[in-house]
């Protein structure tokens, strides 16, 4: 049988469909078993095949990525938790971190544990990566509508992270897709709605598992600069680039890149899997998120590679001040971020994609 190509035309398909979910839309639901029981979910399907499920509540982040039945985004152990499993101390986080195609990290931490002096508070305990991703959305909305000839999906909502005495801090999020398209857009805006300037930080956690990733996996970075974040990943640099298959013990590798921009000032990293002729492309904008960290765990059951563009590398809250690249926000300060996620299967733009990134590279 044929590749499905589905016809977007508006006219074309409200003379075949008696509704637009029959090849795509919106779905929303509400989980309801074990530590998942209560989260708020959106499953989007675009008509391609790529589908993904937005959490509301768990911080609008996404789950469970799929392109034509192949599992794109990695999900963890623990599954999805409801915000209200989070434990903040330490490293505790980890319990409650599905992964997923994306886990927001911020805004008090990016990293590992840390700990700051509050004027009224006193001694803060900074838990690794923050609570963002804990954070329930209000405000949602999930709408699917015609713009023109250009079907629509998207959803929305509000997480706000606030103390009292201590900080004040939102952001929207939307998250985009359209009819025919295999590829989400999110955009985010950040602000101040306290009265005092305040520390940021934000890390967009992208996680790609098998199948995608295997030892056909080659990753594609237009990275200007390189470093190893640890003395085995410095050891192994070369190999940044490459993958084998799951190894009892094997531990993270880190690795620091800065990312050379195009003419349009977008970033591309590429995960491509030549032998499943599929390529999960990145997109952004290191004006936005000048940092940017490679994370290449290949342990057995926990066998993912991290895509993550941030504010800052991940090397906690005392190691970016130490580093002077802690960020702040004045009061009514905003901040946006667009960040988008393709995914390609034809030999064409997939040879397309690592040329531009090859290129840019020979060019930094």
């Amino acid at each position: 049988m044929k590749d499905f190509i589905l016809n977007r035309n508006k006219e074309f398909l409200r003379k075949r469909l008696g509704s637009m979910s029959q090849v795509a839309g919106l779905k929303r639901y509400r989980l309801s078993e074990g530590r998942a029981d209560g989260v708020d979910a959106v499953d989007v399907r675009t008509g391609t095949g790529f589908s993904y499920t937005v959490l509301p509540g768990r911080g609008m982040d996404i789950a469970w990525t799929e392109y034509k039945g192949v599992p794109i985004s990695y999900m963890s152990s623990t599954g999805v938790s409801a915000a209200a499993h989070y434990e903040a101390a330490g490293m505790e986080w980890l319990r409650n971190f599905f992964a997923g195609m994306l886990t927001t990290c911020g805004f008090d931490n990016v990293g590992g544990p840390s700990e700051e002096m509050h004027p009224v508070i006193g001694k803060r305990d900074l838990g690794l990566h923050g609570r963002l991703t804990n954070l329930p959305a209000s405000e949602v909305s999930a709408t699917e509508e015609w713009e023109g000839e250009r079907y629509v999906m998207r959803v929305s909502g509000k997480m706000r992270q606030s103390c009292l005495h201590g900080e004040n801090l939102t952001l929207r999020r939307t998250v985009t897709s359209v009819l025919g398209e295999s590829k989400l857009a999110l955009h985010d805006k950040i602000e101040n709605e306290s009265n005092r300037e305040l520390p940021f930080a934000l890390l967009y956690h992208m996680n790609v598992g098998y199948p995608i990733l295997s030892e056909d996996t080659r990753l594609y970075i237009s990275s200007e600069s390189l470093v190893g974040a640890s003395d085995l990943a410095r050891k192994e640099i070369e190999r940044y680039d490459s993958f084998h298959a799951p190894e009892a013990g094997c531990v993270e590798r880190c690795y620091f890149h800065k990312l050379k921009a195009d003419e349009e000032g977008k970033a591309h990293v590429a995960v491509v899997n030549e032998a499943l002729q599929l390529a999960v492309v990145f997109t952004y904008l290191p004006s936005q998120l000048p940092a940017f960290t490679e994370w290449k765990m290949l342990n057995e059951g926990e066998y993912v590679l991290g895509i993550e563009p941030g504010t800052n590398n991940p090397v906690g809250r005392a190691g970016m001040a130490e580093a002077g690249t802690l960020q702040h926000l004045r009061p009514g300060e905003t901040r946006e971020v667009d960040v988008t996620v393709e995914v390609l299967d034809s030999a064409e733009e997939i040879e397309a994609i690592k040329n531009k990134i090859k290129a840019m590279r020979e060019n930094a």
